[in-house]
């Protein structure tokens, strides 16, 4: 999903982009890896590659390690022998949401779940296999490359006319184009280390699916759960929006913003197929 944007993204600002998904390059596969950036020899890299699936990883832990931790050094050392800048993207989800405000780059992580755990190690792997690196941490992602929070939202109102939404987990629902270019602009420059680049504002998840629904015209009755109601088996930060303090920092719009992009290139899509 963010790869695809980001290919597009960087592209289109003129860079000549190659670029791999899982059926092509195993990232898990340390000695693939660096045949394929010895073959190719870029000047930076963007490892977009992720085990995403939060819950998920709470009963596979290992296997999640493998593809956002173990597999994040691979690919850092690989760019690092070829002279090649890294980009590695990580997640809101590293801390553990009692702050109570979004969180800047010098805040301590403290994540809550094996996902959480794994994308701090997949931080940690990048910065000590290459200096040259940047982390950018995002949040709640959604893009036309790949299934959403949007899409399974509308897909709900289709067949049921009515979603249950958790309304005490906050965040920053990001626009995948959007964060592409911010990378785009982010690997134009040397400010190396962690940078905070999430959509501006904050909602929860529940006022995220109003907002679908009311932007969308779709219409679909909105009940709202606790996350202890729900059950769900990974824990999840009660309030992880994210901030920027660098003097340079790339601003991303505004949630709102972004889901209107992501329906009207939703819509375009739909109609040019």
């Amino acid at each position: 999903m963010l790869g695809r944007d980001v290919v597009l993204a960087a592209g289109n600002a003129g860079h000549e982009v190659v670029g791999f998904g899982h059926t092509e390059l195993d990232v898990t596969d340390g000695a693939s890896v660096e045949a394929k950036l010895e073959l190719e020899r870029p000047d930076v890299v963007v490892n977009c590659a992720a085990w995403t699936d939060v819950d998920g990883a709470e009963e596979a832990e290992d296997a999640a390690m493998a593809v956002n931790g173990t597999a994040a050094g691979h690919v850092a050392a690989a760019a690092a022998a070829v002279g090649a800048v890294i980009v590695y993207v990580s997640s809101d989800y590293v801390f553990d949401g009692s702050k109570g405000a979004p969180y800047v780059e010098t805040d301590q992580p403290g994540p809550l779940s094996a996902y959480g755990r794994t994308k701090l190690a997949g931080e940690e792997a990048t910065a000590a296999a290459n200096n040259r690196h940047f982390v950018v941490r995002s949040s709640w992602l959604f893009g036309i490359g790949g299934p959403n929070f949007v899409e399974t939202m509308l897909r709900l109102a289709t067949d049921h006319g009515e979603v249950l939404v958790v309304r005490d987990q906050s965040g920053s629902p990001t626009y995948t184009w959007h964060l592409a270019y911010g990378i785009v602009r982010l690997i134009e420059g040397i400010e190396f280390g962690i940078h905070h680049m999430a959509a501006g504002g904050a909602c929860s998840w529940y006022e995220f699916a109003r907002e679908i629904f009311d932007q969308a015209k779709v219409e679909c009755r909105v009940l709202s759960a606790t996350t202890e109601m729900l059950g769900r088996p990974a824990p999840r930060p009660p309030y992880s929006a994210l901030a920027s303090q660098r003097e340079h920092a790339i601003e991303l719009p505004s949630w709102h913003d972004g889901l209107a992009a992501y329906l009207s290139q939703r819509t375009a899509e739909r109609e040019a197929a």
